[in-house]
């Protein structure tokens, strides 16, 4: 507990709300010092300063939402600061550098800012299904090296275990993404991460490692969902001090998907369809959605032909070859099994000139 927190009462709320203002103004008046976060589904600090950051010192935190309460008391700064939850030097020795126990808090990061989102509890959860995206808010625009979306594995009790590296599956990636490929907000930019977390249900953790491209920075994010369905974005209680990423589609119209066929495929088979979730000058971003058919299959490959200047140049939960125009996309080791009827996501990026035409796609499946 900091110094600030055990002066007398009457001066304790004055020193915070100095302090939260001082924070606040010198982000507001450096914006490059302003880094970023997951705002859906939310990290725990930024959903806690999003749901208590006008109302930190309410009483009813500790019984409304006693894992926000326990971190406020630690440290309001971690709320303050909910955008510089990194470690520098890293390396990419991720499981070197943070201890299990200790994943939430970056292994300490920051003197301990952030310690208390270790504790293990019941923190407030985003609803969400099992094929879901995440989004990350990035105010300084630094564009990623890569971006990994892990999840726990079924089993792993998030009210009474600890997070350890073992409890966590990679669910999805996305490679080296500039800024200017990120989607332009008011303050900074933000992209999507499609992931697939097959066979859970209900409390889970999931823990997204964002490597910056402006120099060796990574980002390490706690955000709690229910593998149950519905939105994956709760309404805020509080605006941001900086505009997050709107939930609106993007400004422009995105090609129509392939239409499904009018008859389910037979059991053994699968299709695909194709969508552009963002597109620019010379650039978008494409999911396809793989589906079985009437039974189960343990691995799929889609392919589709290139058209009109276009070239994937990086991909996600699915590894990607080209072989002049013509693109194979196979399955990874965690994704290519679906049951009857299921449906996994992958995605990609590209460039284009003249057009940017929907292609028609062959899935195959065994």
């Amino acid at each position: 507990m900091s110094p600030q927190l055990r002066s007398p009462r009457l001066l304790w709320p004055l020193a915070v709300v100095a302090a939260a203002i001082l924070l606040l103004t010198t982000a507001l008046a450096n914006p490059v010092s302003a880094h970023g976060s997951v705002v859906d589904p939310a990290s725990r600090n930024y959903g806690c300063w999003q749901r208590w950051g006008s109302n930190f010192q309410s009483p009813q935190m500790a019984t409304e939402d006693p894992m926000c309460w326990q971190a406020w008391q630690a440290d309001p700064n971690a709320m303050w600061n909910w955008n510089g939850l990194f470690r520098e030097g890293v390396a990419g020795n991720h499981q070197g550098a943070i201890p299990n126990g200790q994943l939430c808090s970056a292994g300490h990061t920051a003197n301990g800012r952030y310690d208390a989102l270790d504790t293990v509890g019941a923190w407030k959860t985003t609803p969400a299904s099992t094929n879901f995206r995440v989004r990350l808010y990035d105010q300084a625009s630094h564009g990623a090296d890569y971006i990994r979306v892990y999840a726990t594995r079924q089993g792993f009790n998030a009210l009474t275990e600890p997070l350890g590296w073992d409890d966590l599956e990679l669910v999805g990636q996305i490679g080296n993404t500039p800024a200017s490929q990120w989607k332009s907000e008011t303050n900074g930019v933000s992209i999507e991460i499609p992931a697939n977390a097959p066979g859970r249900t209900g409390r889970h953790v999931v823990y997204t490692i964002w490597q910056a491209s402006h120099l060796d920075q990574s980002y390490y994010l706690c955000s709690d969902v229910d593998f149950g369905g519905g939105s994956t974005t709760p309404p805020p209680t509080t605006p941001p001090p900086t505009t997050p990423p709107p939930t609106t589609p993007p400004p422009t119209t995105p090609p129509p998907t392939t239409p499904p066929p009018t008859t389910p495929p037979p059991a053994g088979a699968c299709t695909a369809t194709y969508r552009v979730t963002a597109q620019w000058a010379g650039g978008f971003q494409g999911d396809v959605t793989v589906t079985a058919g009437g039974g189960a299959v343990t691995n799929w490959s889609v392919t589709w032909t290139l058209a009109g200047g276009q070239q994937v140049t990086s991909a996600w939960n699915a590894t990607v070859s080209t072989s002049g125009t013509r693109v194979t996309a196979r399955n990874m080791s965690y994704n290519g099994a679906l049951g009857a009827g299921a449906s996994t996501t992958f995605g990609f990026l590209g460039s284009w000139s003249g057009t940017n035409p929907v292609p028609t796609l062959t899935c195959t499946a065994t």
